[in-house]
């Protein structure tokens, strides 16, 4: 599984109005919009969507992979309908090269997605706890204190049910529950993907997503202490 070195650019998102987040992605990743890939079929903005991937559909070192792609891309339009509703703000698709030792080859797949919880107030650090202790089927834990504050991570071994129309497939979930300062909600980064064997290189590359994380606008004017809110804007 191969990523690039580090080489940040700065999106021209960072200075749009979003959601009181700043993040950055890296290599292999392409930020999908929302409000296009929940659109109804055969309007405008499905339209576009699907003609902006086309790049990204070009990455595929082959057919088999490409189909691949097209089946979980269709998922997640059925998915992210839901999500949408609850809170998701942003999502991405990772696509990388399965070129590990002892590898079949092929493409990764993965799905990274932000979505704000609401929580009640507490303390950060008891935010980040809570999160966990009160999901279930959550393991691999562990805490953390980031630049952006405290933190938790886990992660979930999940088979979507029957009704969902997903594949079968186990599907690896890795979270991060990094607690807003307002003290009443948390953004929680999820990366999803069907290659279970891989949990160790996701499990990394989330938590470089989560060191980058800051709920402060860092392109602002002056002292750059000013805070954002959650109407503030993203990166």
């Amino acid at each position: 599984m191969t990523t690039q070195e580090p080489n940040l650019v700065i999106d021209p998102s960072a200075t749009e109005p979003g959601d009181g987040i700043w993040f950055a992605l890296p290599a292999g990743f392409t930020a999908l919009s929302l409000a296009a890939l929940v659109a109804s079929p055969e309007t405008a903005a499905s339209e576009r969507f699907h003609k902006a991937m086309e790049p990204v559909l070009d990455t595929a070192p082959d057919d088999e992979s490409r189909q691949q792609f097209v089946t979980t891309l269709a998922a997640a339009e059925q998915m992210f309908r839901k999500l949408t509703d609850e809170g998701t703000v942003h999502c991405s698709v990772g696509v990388h090269n399965d070129d590990t030792e002892n590898s079949v080859g092929g493409a990764l797949l993965s799905m990274f997605t932000i979505t704000w919880v609401d929580t009640s107030w507490a303390p950060r650090a008891v935010t980040a706890a809570r999160a966990i202790t009160e999901a279930e089927g959550h393991a691999h834990i562990e805490y953390a204190e980031l630049a952006c504050g405290p933190a938790s991570f886990s992660e979930t071994l999940r088979t979507p049910t029957v009704e969902s129309g997903l594949p079968r497939n186990p599907l690896l979930q890795i979270h991060a529950h990094l607690p807003h300062p307002d003290g009443t909600s948390l953004a929680l980064l999820t990366l999803s993907t069907a290659s279970v064997a891989r949990r160790e290189e996701y499990r990394t590359i989330l938590r470089t997503m989560a060191e980058t994380v800051s709920f402060e606008d860092p392109f602002a004017s002056g002292t750059g202490e000013q805070k954002a809110g959650r109407d503030g804007q993203r990166r």
